[in-house]
Parts: structure tokens; C-alpha cells; sequence
């Protein structure tokens, strides 16, 4: 079995720098989980009217309302079996910034087509985004999202593109310092670029079969539509 990014990415997976190809191969055929530790260069956010939305984003542990540099990172990518029987890996970025740590949620899962990955996004799942792999020239991964939808109890709307935003993230792989980078941006078409970090970190995997999920990094709630 592959890896639910392999899956999406078909061939294209190939061309990713090896080093890439490994960390995007944890999910419950490989047994593994990876752990990222680093240090973000820059968290940055867009105007001052941007940080209200930020603020009520962070209650459910979705983008961070702090900007910093040198800040400490972890970034945890573990595998497990939902309770819909769907296999999901997470992406919890903890952030230790001055004052508090704060948390940035989320949960991939394939979509039922298996065409493309979609993001579950906070504590509560509310917010799902389709995402789009795809490998660069130079090796590295280029992920874009797509389609944003909110969903609580009966809700199930597409998020306007006047409030939603458009996220980009690109991950490459440093040989000379042995070391992941990546750079995220958050773009809304109207108000321009909303929240971003860059920074790097080293890698380590272990089998998950004997750790399991550590308590609190699973969702409070999870959301059965895809």
C-alpha cells in the first residue's frame, strides 16, 4: 500500500528529493510517524485588521495571531484510523512563542475519489480545504489548496472568496545543511497576504505500532463529509 501522498501524486511523488519522499511516506502501511523540530525565521501576519480574525482562528487552534523570529517549532505527522475508519495523518505545528505556545491544527485525509488530499483544519474540524501536491523542477513539494468548506451540524457552505484565502506551502530539502525548509503564505485575493512563517527543521520517524497518537493530538471532533 501507498502512502496517501504518493496516492495523489502518481508518478510525480518519484521526482520529489529522497529525503522528501521519506517524510511523505509515513502513514499506516509504513508504520511510521514523523516528528519535525526546528526553528521558524519569521511568523508574520498582514495588516492590523487581519489579527481579530487570526485571534478567533487560534480559540480552535487554526493559523496563529503572533508574528515572531526565531521562534522553536515542532511539527508532529502521525498516522492513525479516524473513527470513520479513514486513515489520517496529522500536521499539529506547536509554536513556542514569547508568553504562550499556540497550535496550529491539522488533518489530512484522501479524498474519496483518491485524487486529492483534504485538510481538515482546528480542533473541531470546521473548516476542510482540498489540497493539491505537486513536485518542482528542483525536487522540492508545492502544495496549494483549493476549495474551503465550513461545516457544522446541518451547515455545509463553500467559504466565499472574499472572506477564504488561498495557502501555499513549499518544502525543499537542504543537503549542505541537512535540513527540511519550508515556506507557508496565506493570500486572500482581495486583502493580500494575510499570515506566513518560513523557517527550517531536522526529522525523526518511529513506529508508530509501538508509540500510538500521544493524548491531545487528535481532534476534539471529526468531521465525517469529505
Amino acid at each position: 500500500m501507498n502512502s496517501m501522498f504518493r496516492t495523489v501524486m502518481g508518478d510525480d511523488f518519484d521526482r520529489l528529493h529522497p529525503q522528501l519522499r521519506r517524510r511523505f511516506s509515513v502513514g499506516l502501511a509504513s508504520g511510521e510517524a514523523c516528528t519535525g523540530r526546528g526553528v521558524m525565521d519569521r511568523i508574520w501576519h498582514g495588516p492590523a485588521f487581519v489579527k481579530p480574525f487570526l485571534a478567533l482562528g487560534a480559540t480552535r487552534n487554526i493559523l496563529v495571531p503572533q508574528a515572531g523570529r526565531d521562534v522553536p517549532f515542532v511539527i508532529e505527522n502521525v498516522p492513525y484510523a479516524d473513527t470513520f475508519g479513514r486513515e489520517t495523518v496529522t500536521f499539529v505545528r506547536t509554536f513556542d512563542l514569547p508568553g504562550r505556545s499556540r497550535r496550529f491544527d491539522a488533518q489530512m485525509v484522501l479524498s474519496p475519489k483518491g485524487d486529492r488530499i483534504l485538510d481538515y483544519l482546528g480542533t473541531h474540524q470546521h473548516l476542510a480545504s482540498e489540497l493539491h501536491f505537486g513536485a518542482e523542477p528542483d525536487g522540492s513539494l508545492l502544495i496549494r489548496s483549493g476549495e474551503h468548506r465550513f461545516r457544522e451540524g446541518p451547515v455545509d457552505v463553500r467559504v466565499p472568496e472574499l472572506v477564504g484565502a488561498t495557502a501555499e506551502v513549499r518544502e525543499s530539502y537542504d543537503d549542505a545543511a541537512g535540513r527540511f525548509r519550508i515556506r507557508v503564505s496565506v493570500v486572500n485575493r482581495c486583502f493580500g497576504p494575510l499570515f506566513g512563517y518560513e523557517g527550517s527543521f531536522t526529522a525523526s520517524y518511529r513506529n508508530i505500532r509501538a508509540c500510538g497518537v500521544r493524548t491531545g493530538l487528535r481532534p476534539v471532533r471529526e468531521e465525517a463529509r469529505a
